[in-house]
């Protein structure tokens, strides 16, 4: 092993989280933190602008001419219900919601009054979400997204013939980071391609130097060796379901505890 190998295997002291912090005081991340005595910081890479109703109205879509909507984000439903809002849209009582995962599911209580039985929710990818499409392949579906999304959901539902229309209803731009220039961590954790791309996209010169960097998602991983860095920890694994146990492992070896 040599000298600058053995150095990408320095003790972990620091971590900068690419996303916002999390409001549960529950959260892996600050467990981490007491644990292994870190300091971990959240800030977000990419940020959310809506899209006016101006250019909405030029995707000429009706709403209410669909019977389900699909929702992958906390943003999506935010985003879809203040455009209803400002086009004096009431969803109709029979409309059909088919949500990424529970915490998707449960934000959703903040519009509308959840019905049992117009509620299909999956467990953590959309993947989750394609039998429901199967055995609801008569609806007329409406995907409120982002510019930037990701394939698999508008990719089944056109293989498998299933009537929907895709709205953007925001647009994922990156953050101003400039205040971390000269700030370093010892790991960097993305959660996005979106994420790699603001990085490059604040520091064009950036020098990865002996910063790990995590990610978590096979396209979030290639982004990062697209990018031609080095790629330190990777999650999911089959030993390390989540960012934070894939962090947690990484750390029990180069800090040797």
């Amino acid at each position: 092993m040599t000298k600058s190998t053995k150095d990408r295997f320095r003790p972990v002291k620091s971590i900068l989280v690419s996303q916002p912090k999390p409001s549960d005081t529950k959260s892996p991340y600050f467990q981490l933190a007491e644990k292994y005595n870190l300091k971990i910081d959240f800030r977000p890479f990419i940020q959310v602008e809506p899209v006016g109703i101006r250019d909405f109205r030029k995707q000429k879509i009706d709403i209410l001419k669909h019977t389900a909507v699909i929702f992958t984000s906390r943003n999506a439903i935010d985003h879809f219900f203040k455009i209803c809002q400002e086009l004096k849209i009431e969803m109709p009582a029979d409309m059909k919601y088919f949500c990424i995962s529970e915490q998707t599911a449960h934000y959703l209580q903040k519009y509308i009054v959840i019905r049992k039985r117009k509620l299909f929710v999956g467990v953590r990818t959309a993947a989750d979400l394609f039998d429901y499409f199967k055995k609801h392949k008569g609806e007329k579906y409406l995907f409120p997204c982002s510019d930037i999304r990701k394939n698999d959901i508008p990719d089944f539902l056109e293989k498998n013939n299933i009537e929907f229309t895709e709205a953007i209803i925001y647009h994922t731009v990156a953050a101003d980071l400039s205040d971390l220039k000269d700030i370093k961590y010892d790991i960097l954790a993305f959660y996005s391609p979106s994420g790699i791309k603001s990085l490059i996209q604040n520091f064009p010169d950036f020098e990865q130097g002996f910063t790990r960097i995590a990610a978590f998602g096979p396209t979030t991983s290639k982004s990062v060796r697209d990018q031609d860095l080095i790629l330190d920890i990777e999650a999911p694994m089959p030993n390390a379901p989540s960012m934070t146990g894939a962090l947690e492992l990484y750390i029990k070896k180069v800090n040797n505890v």
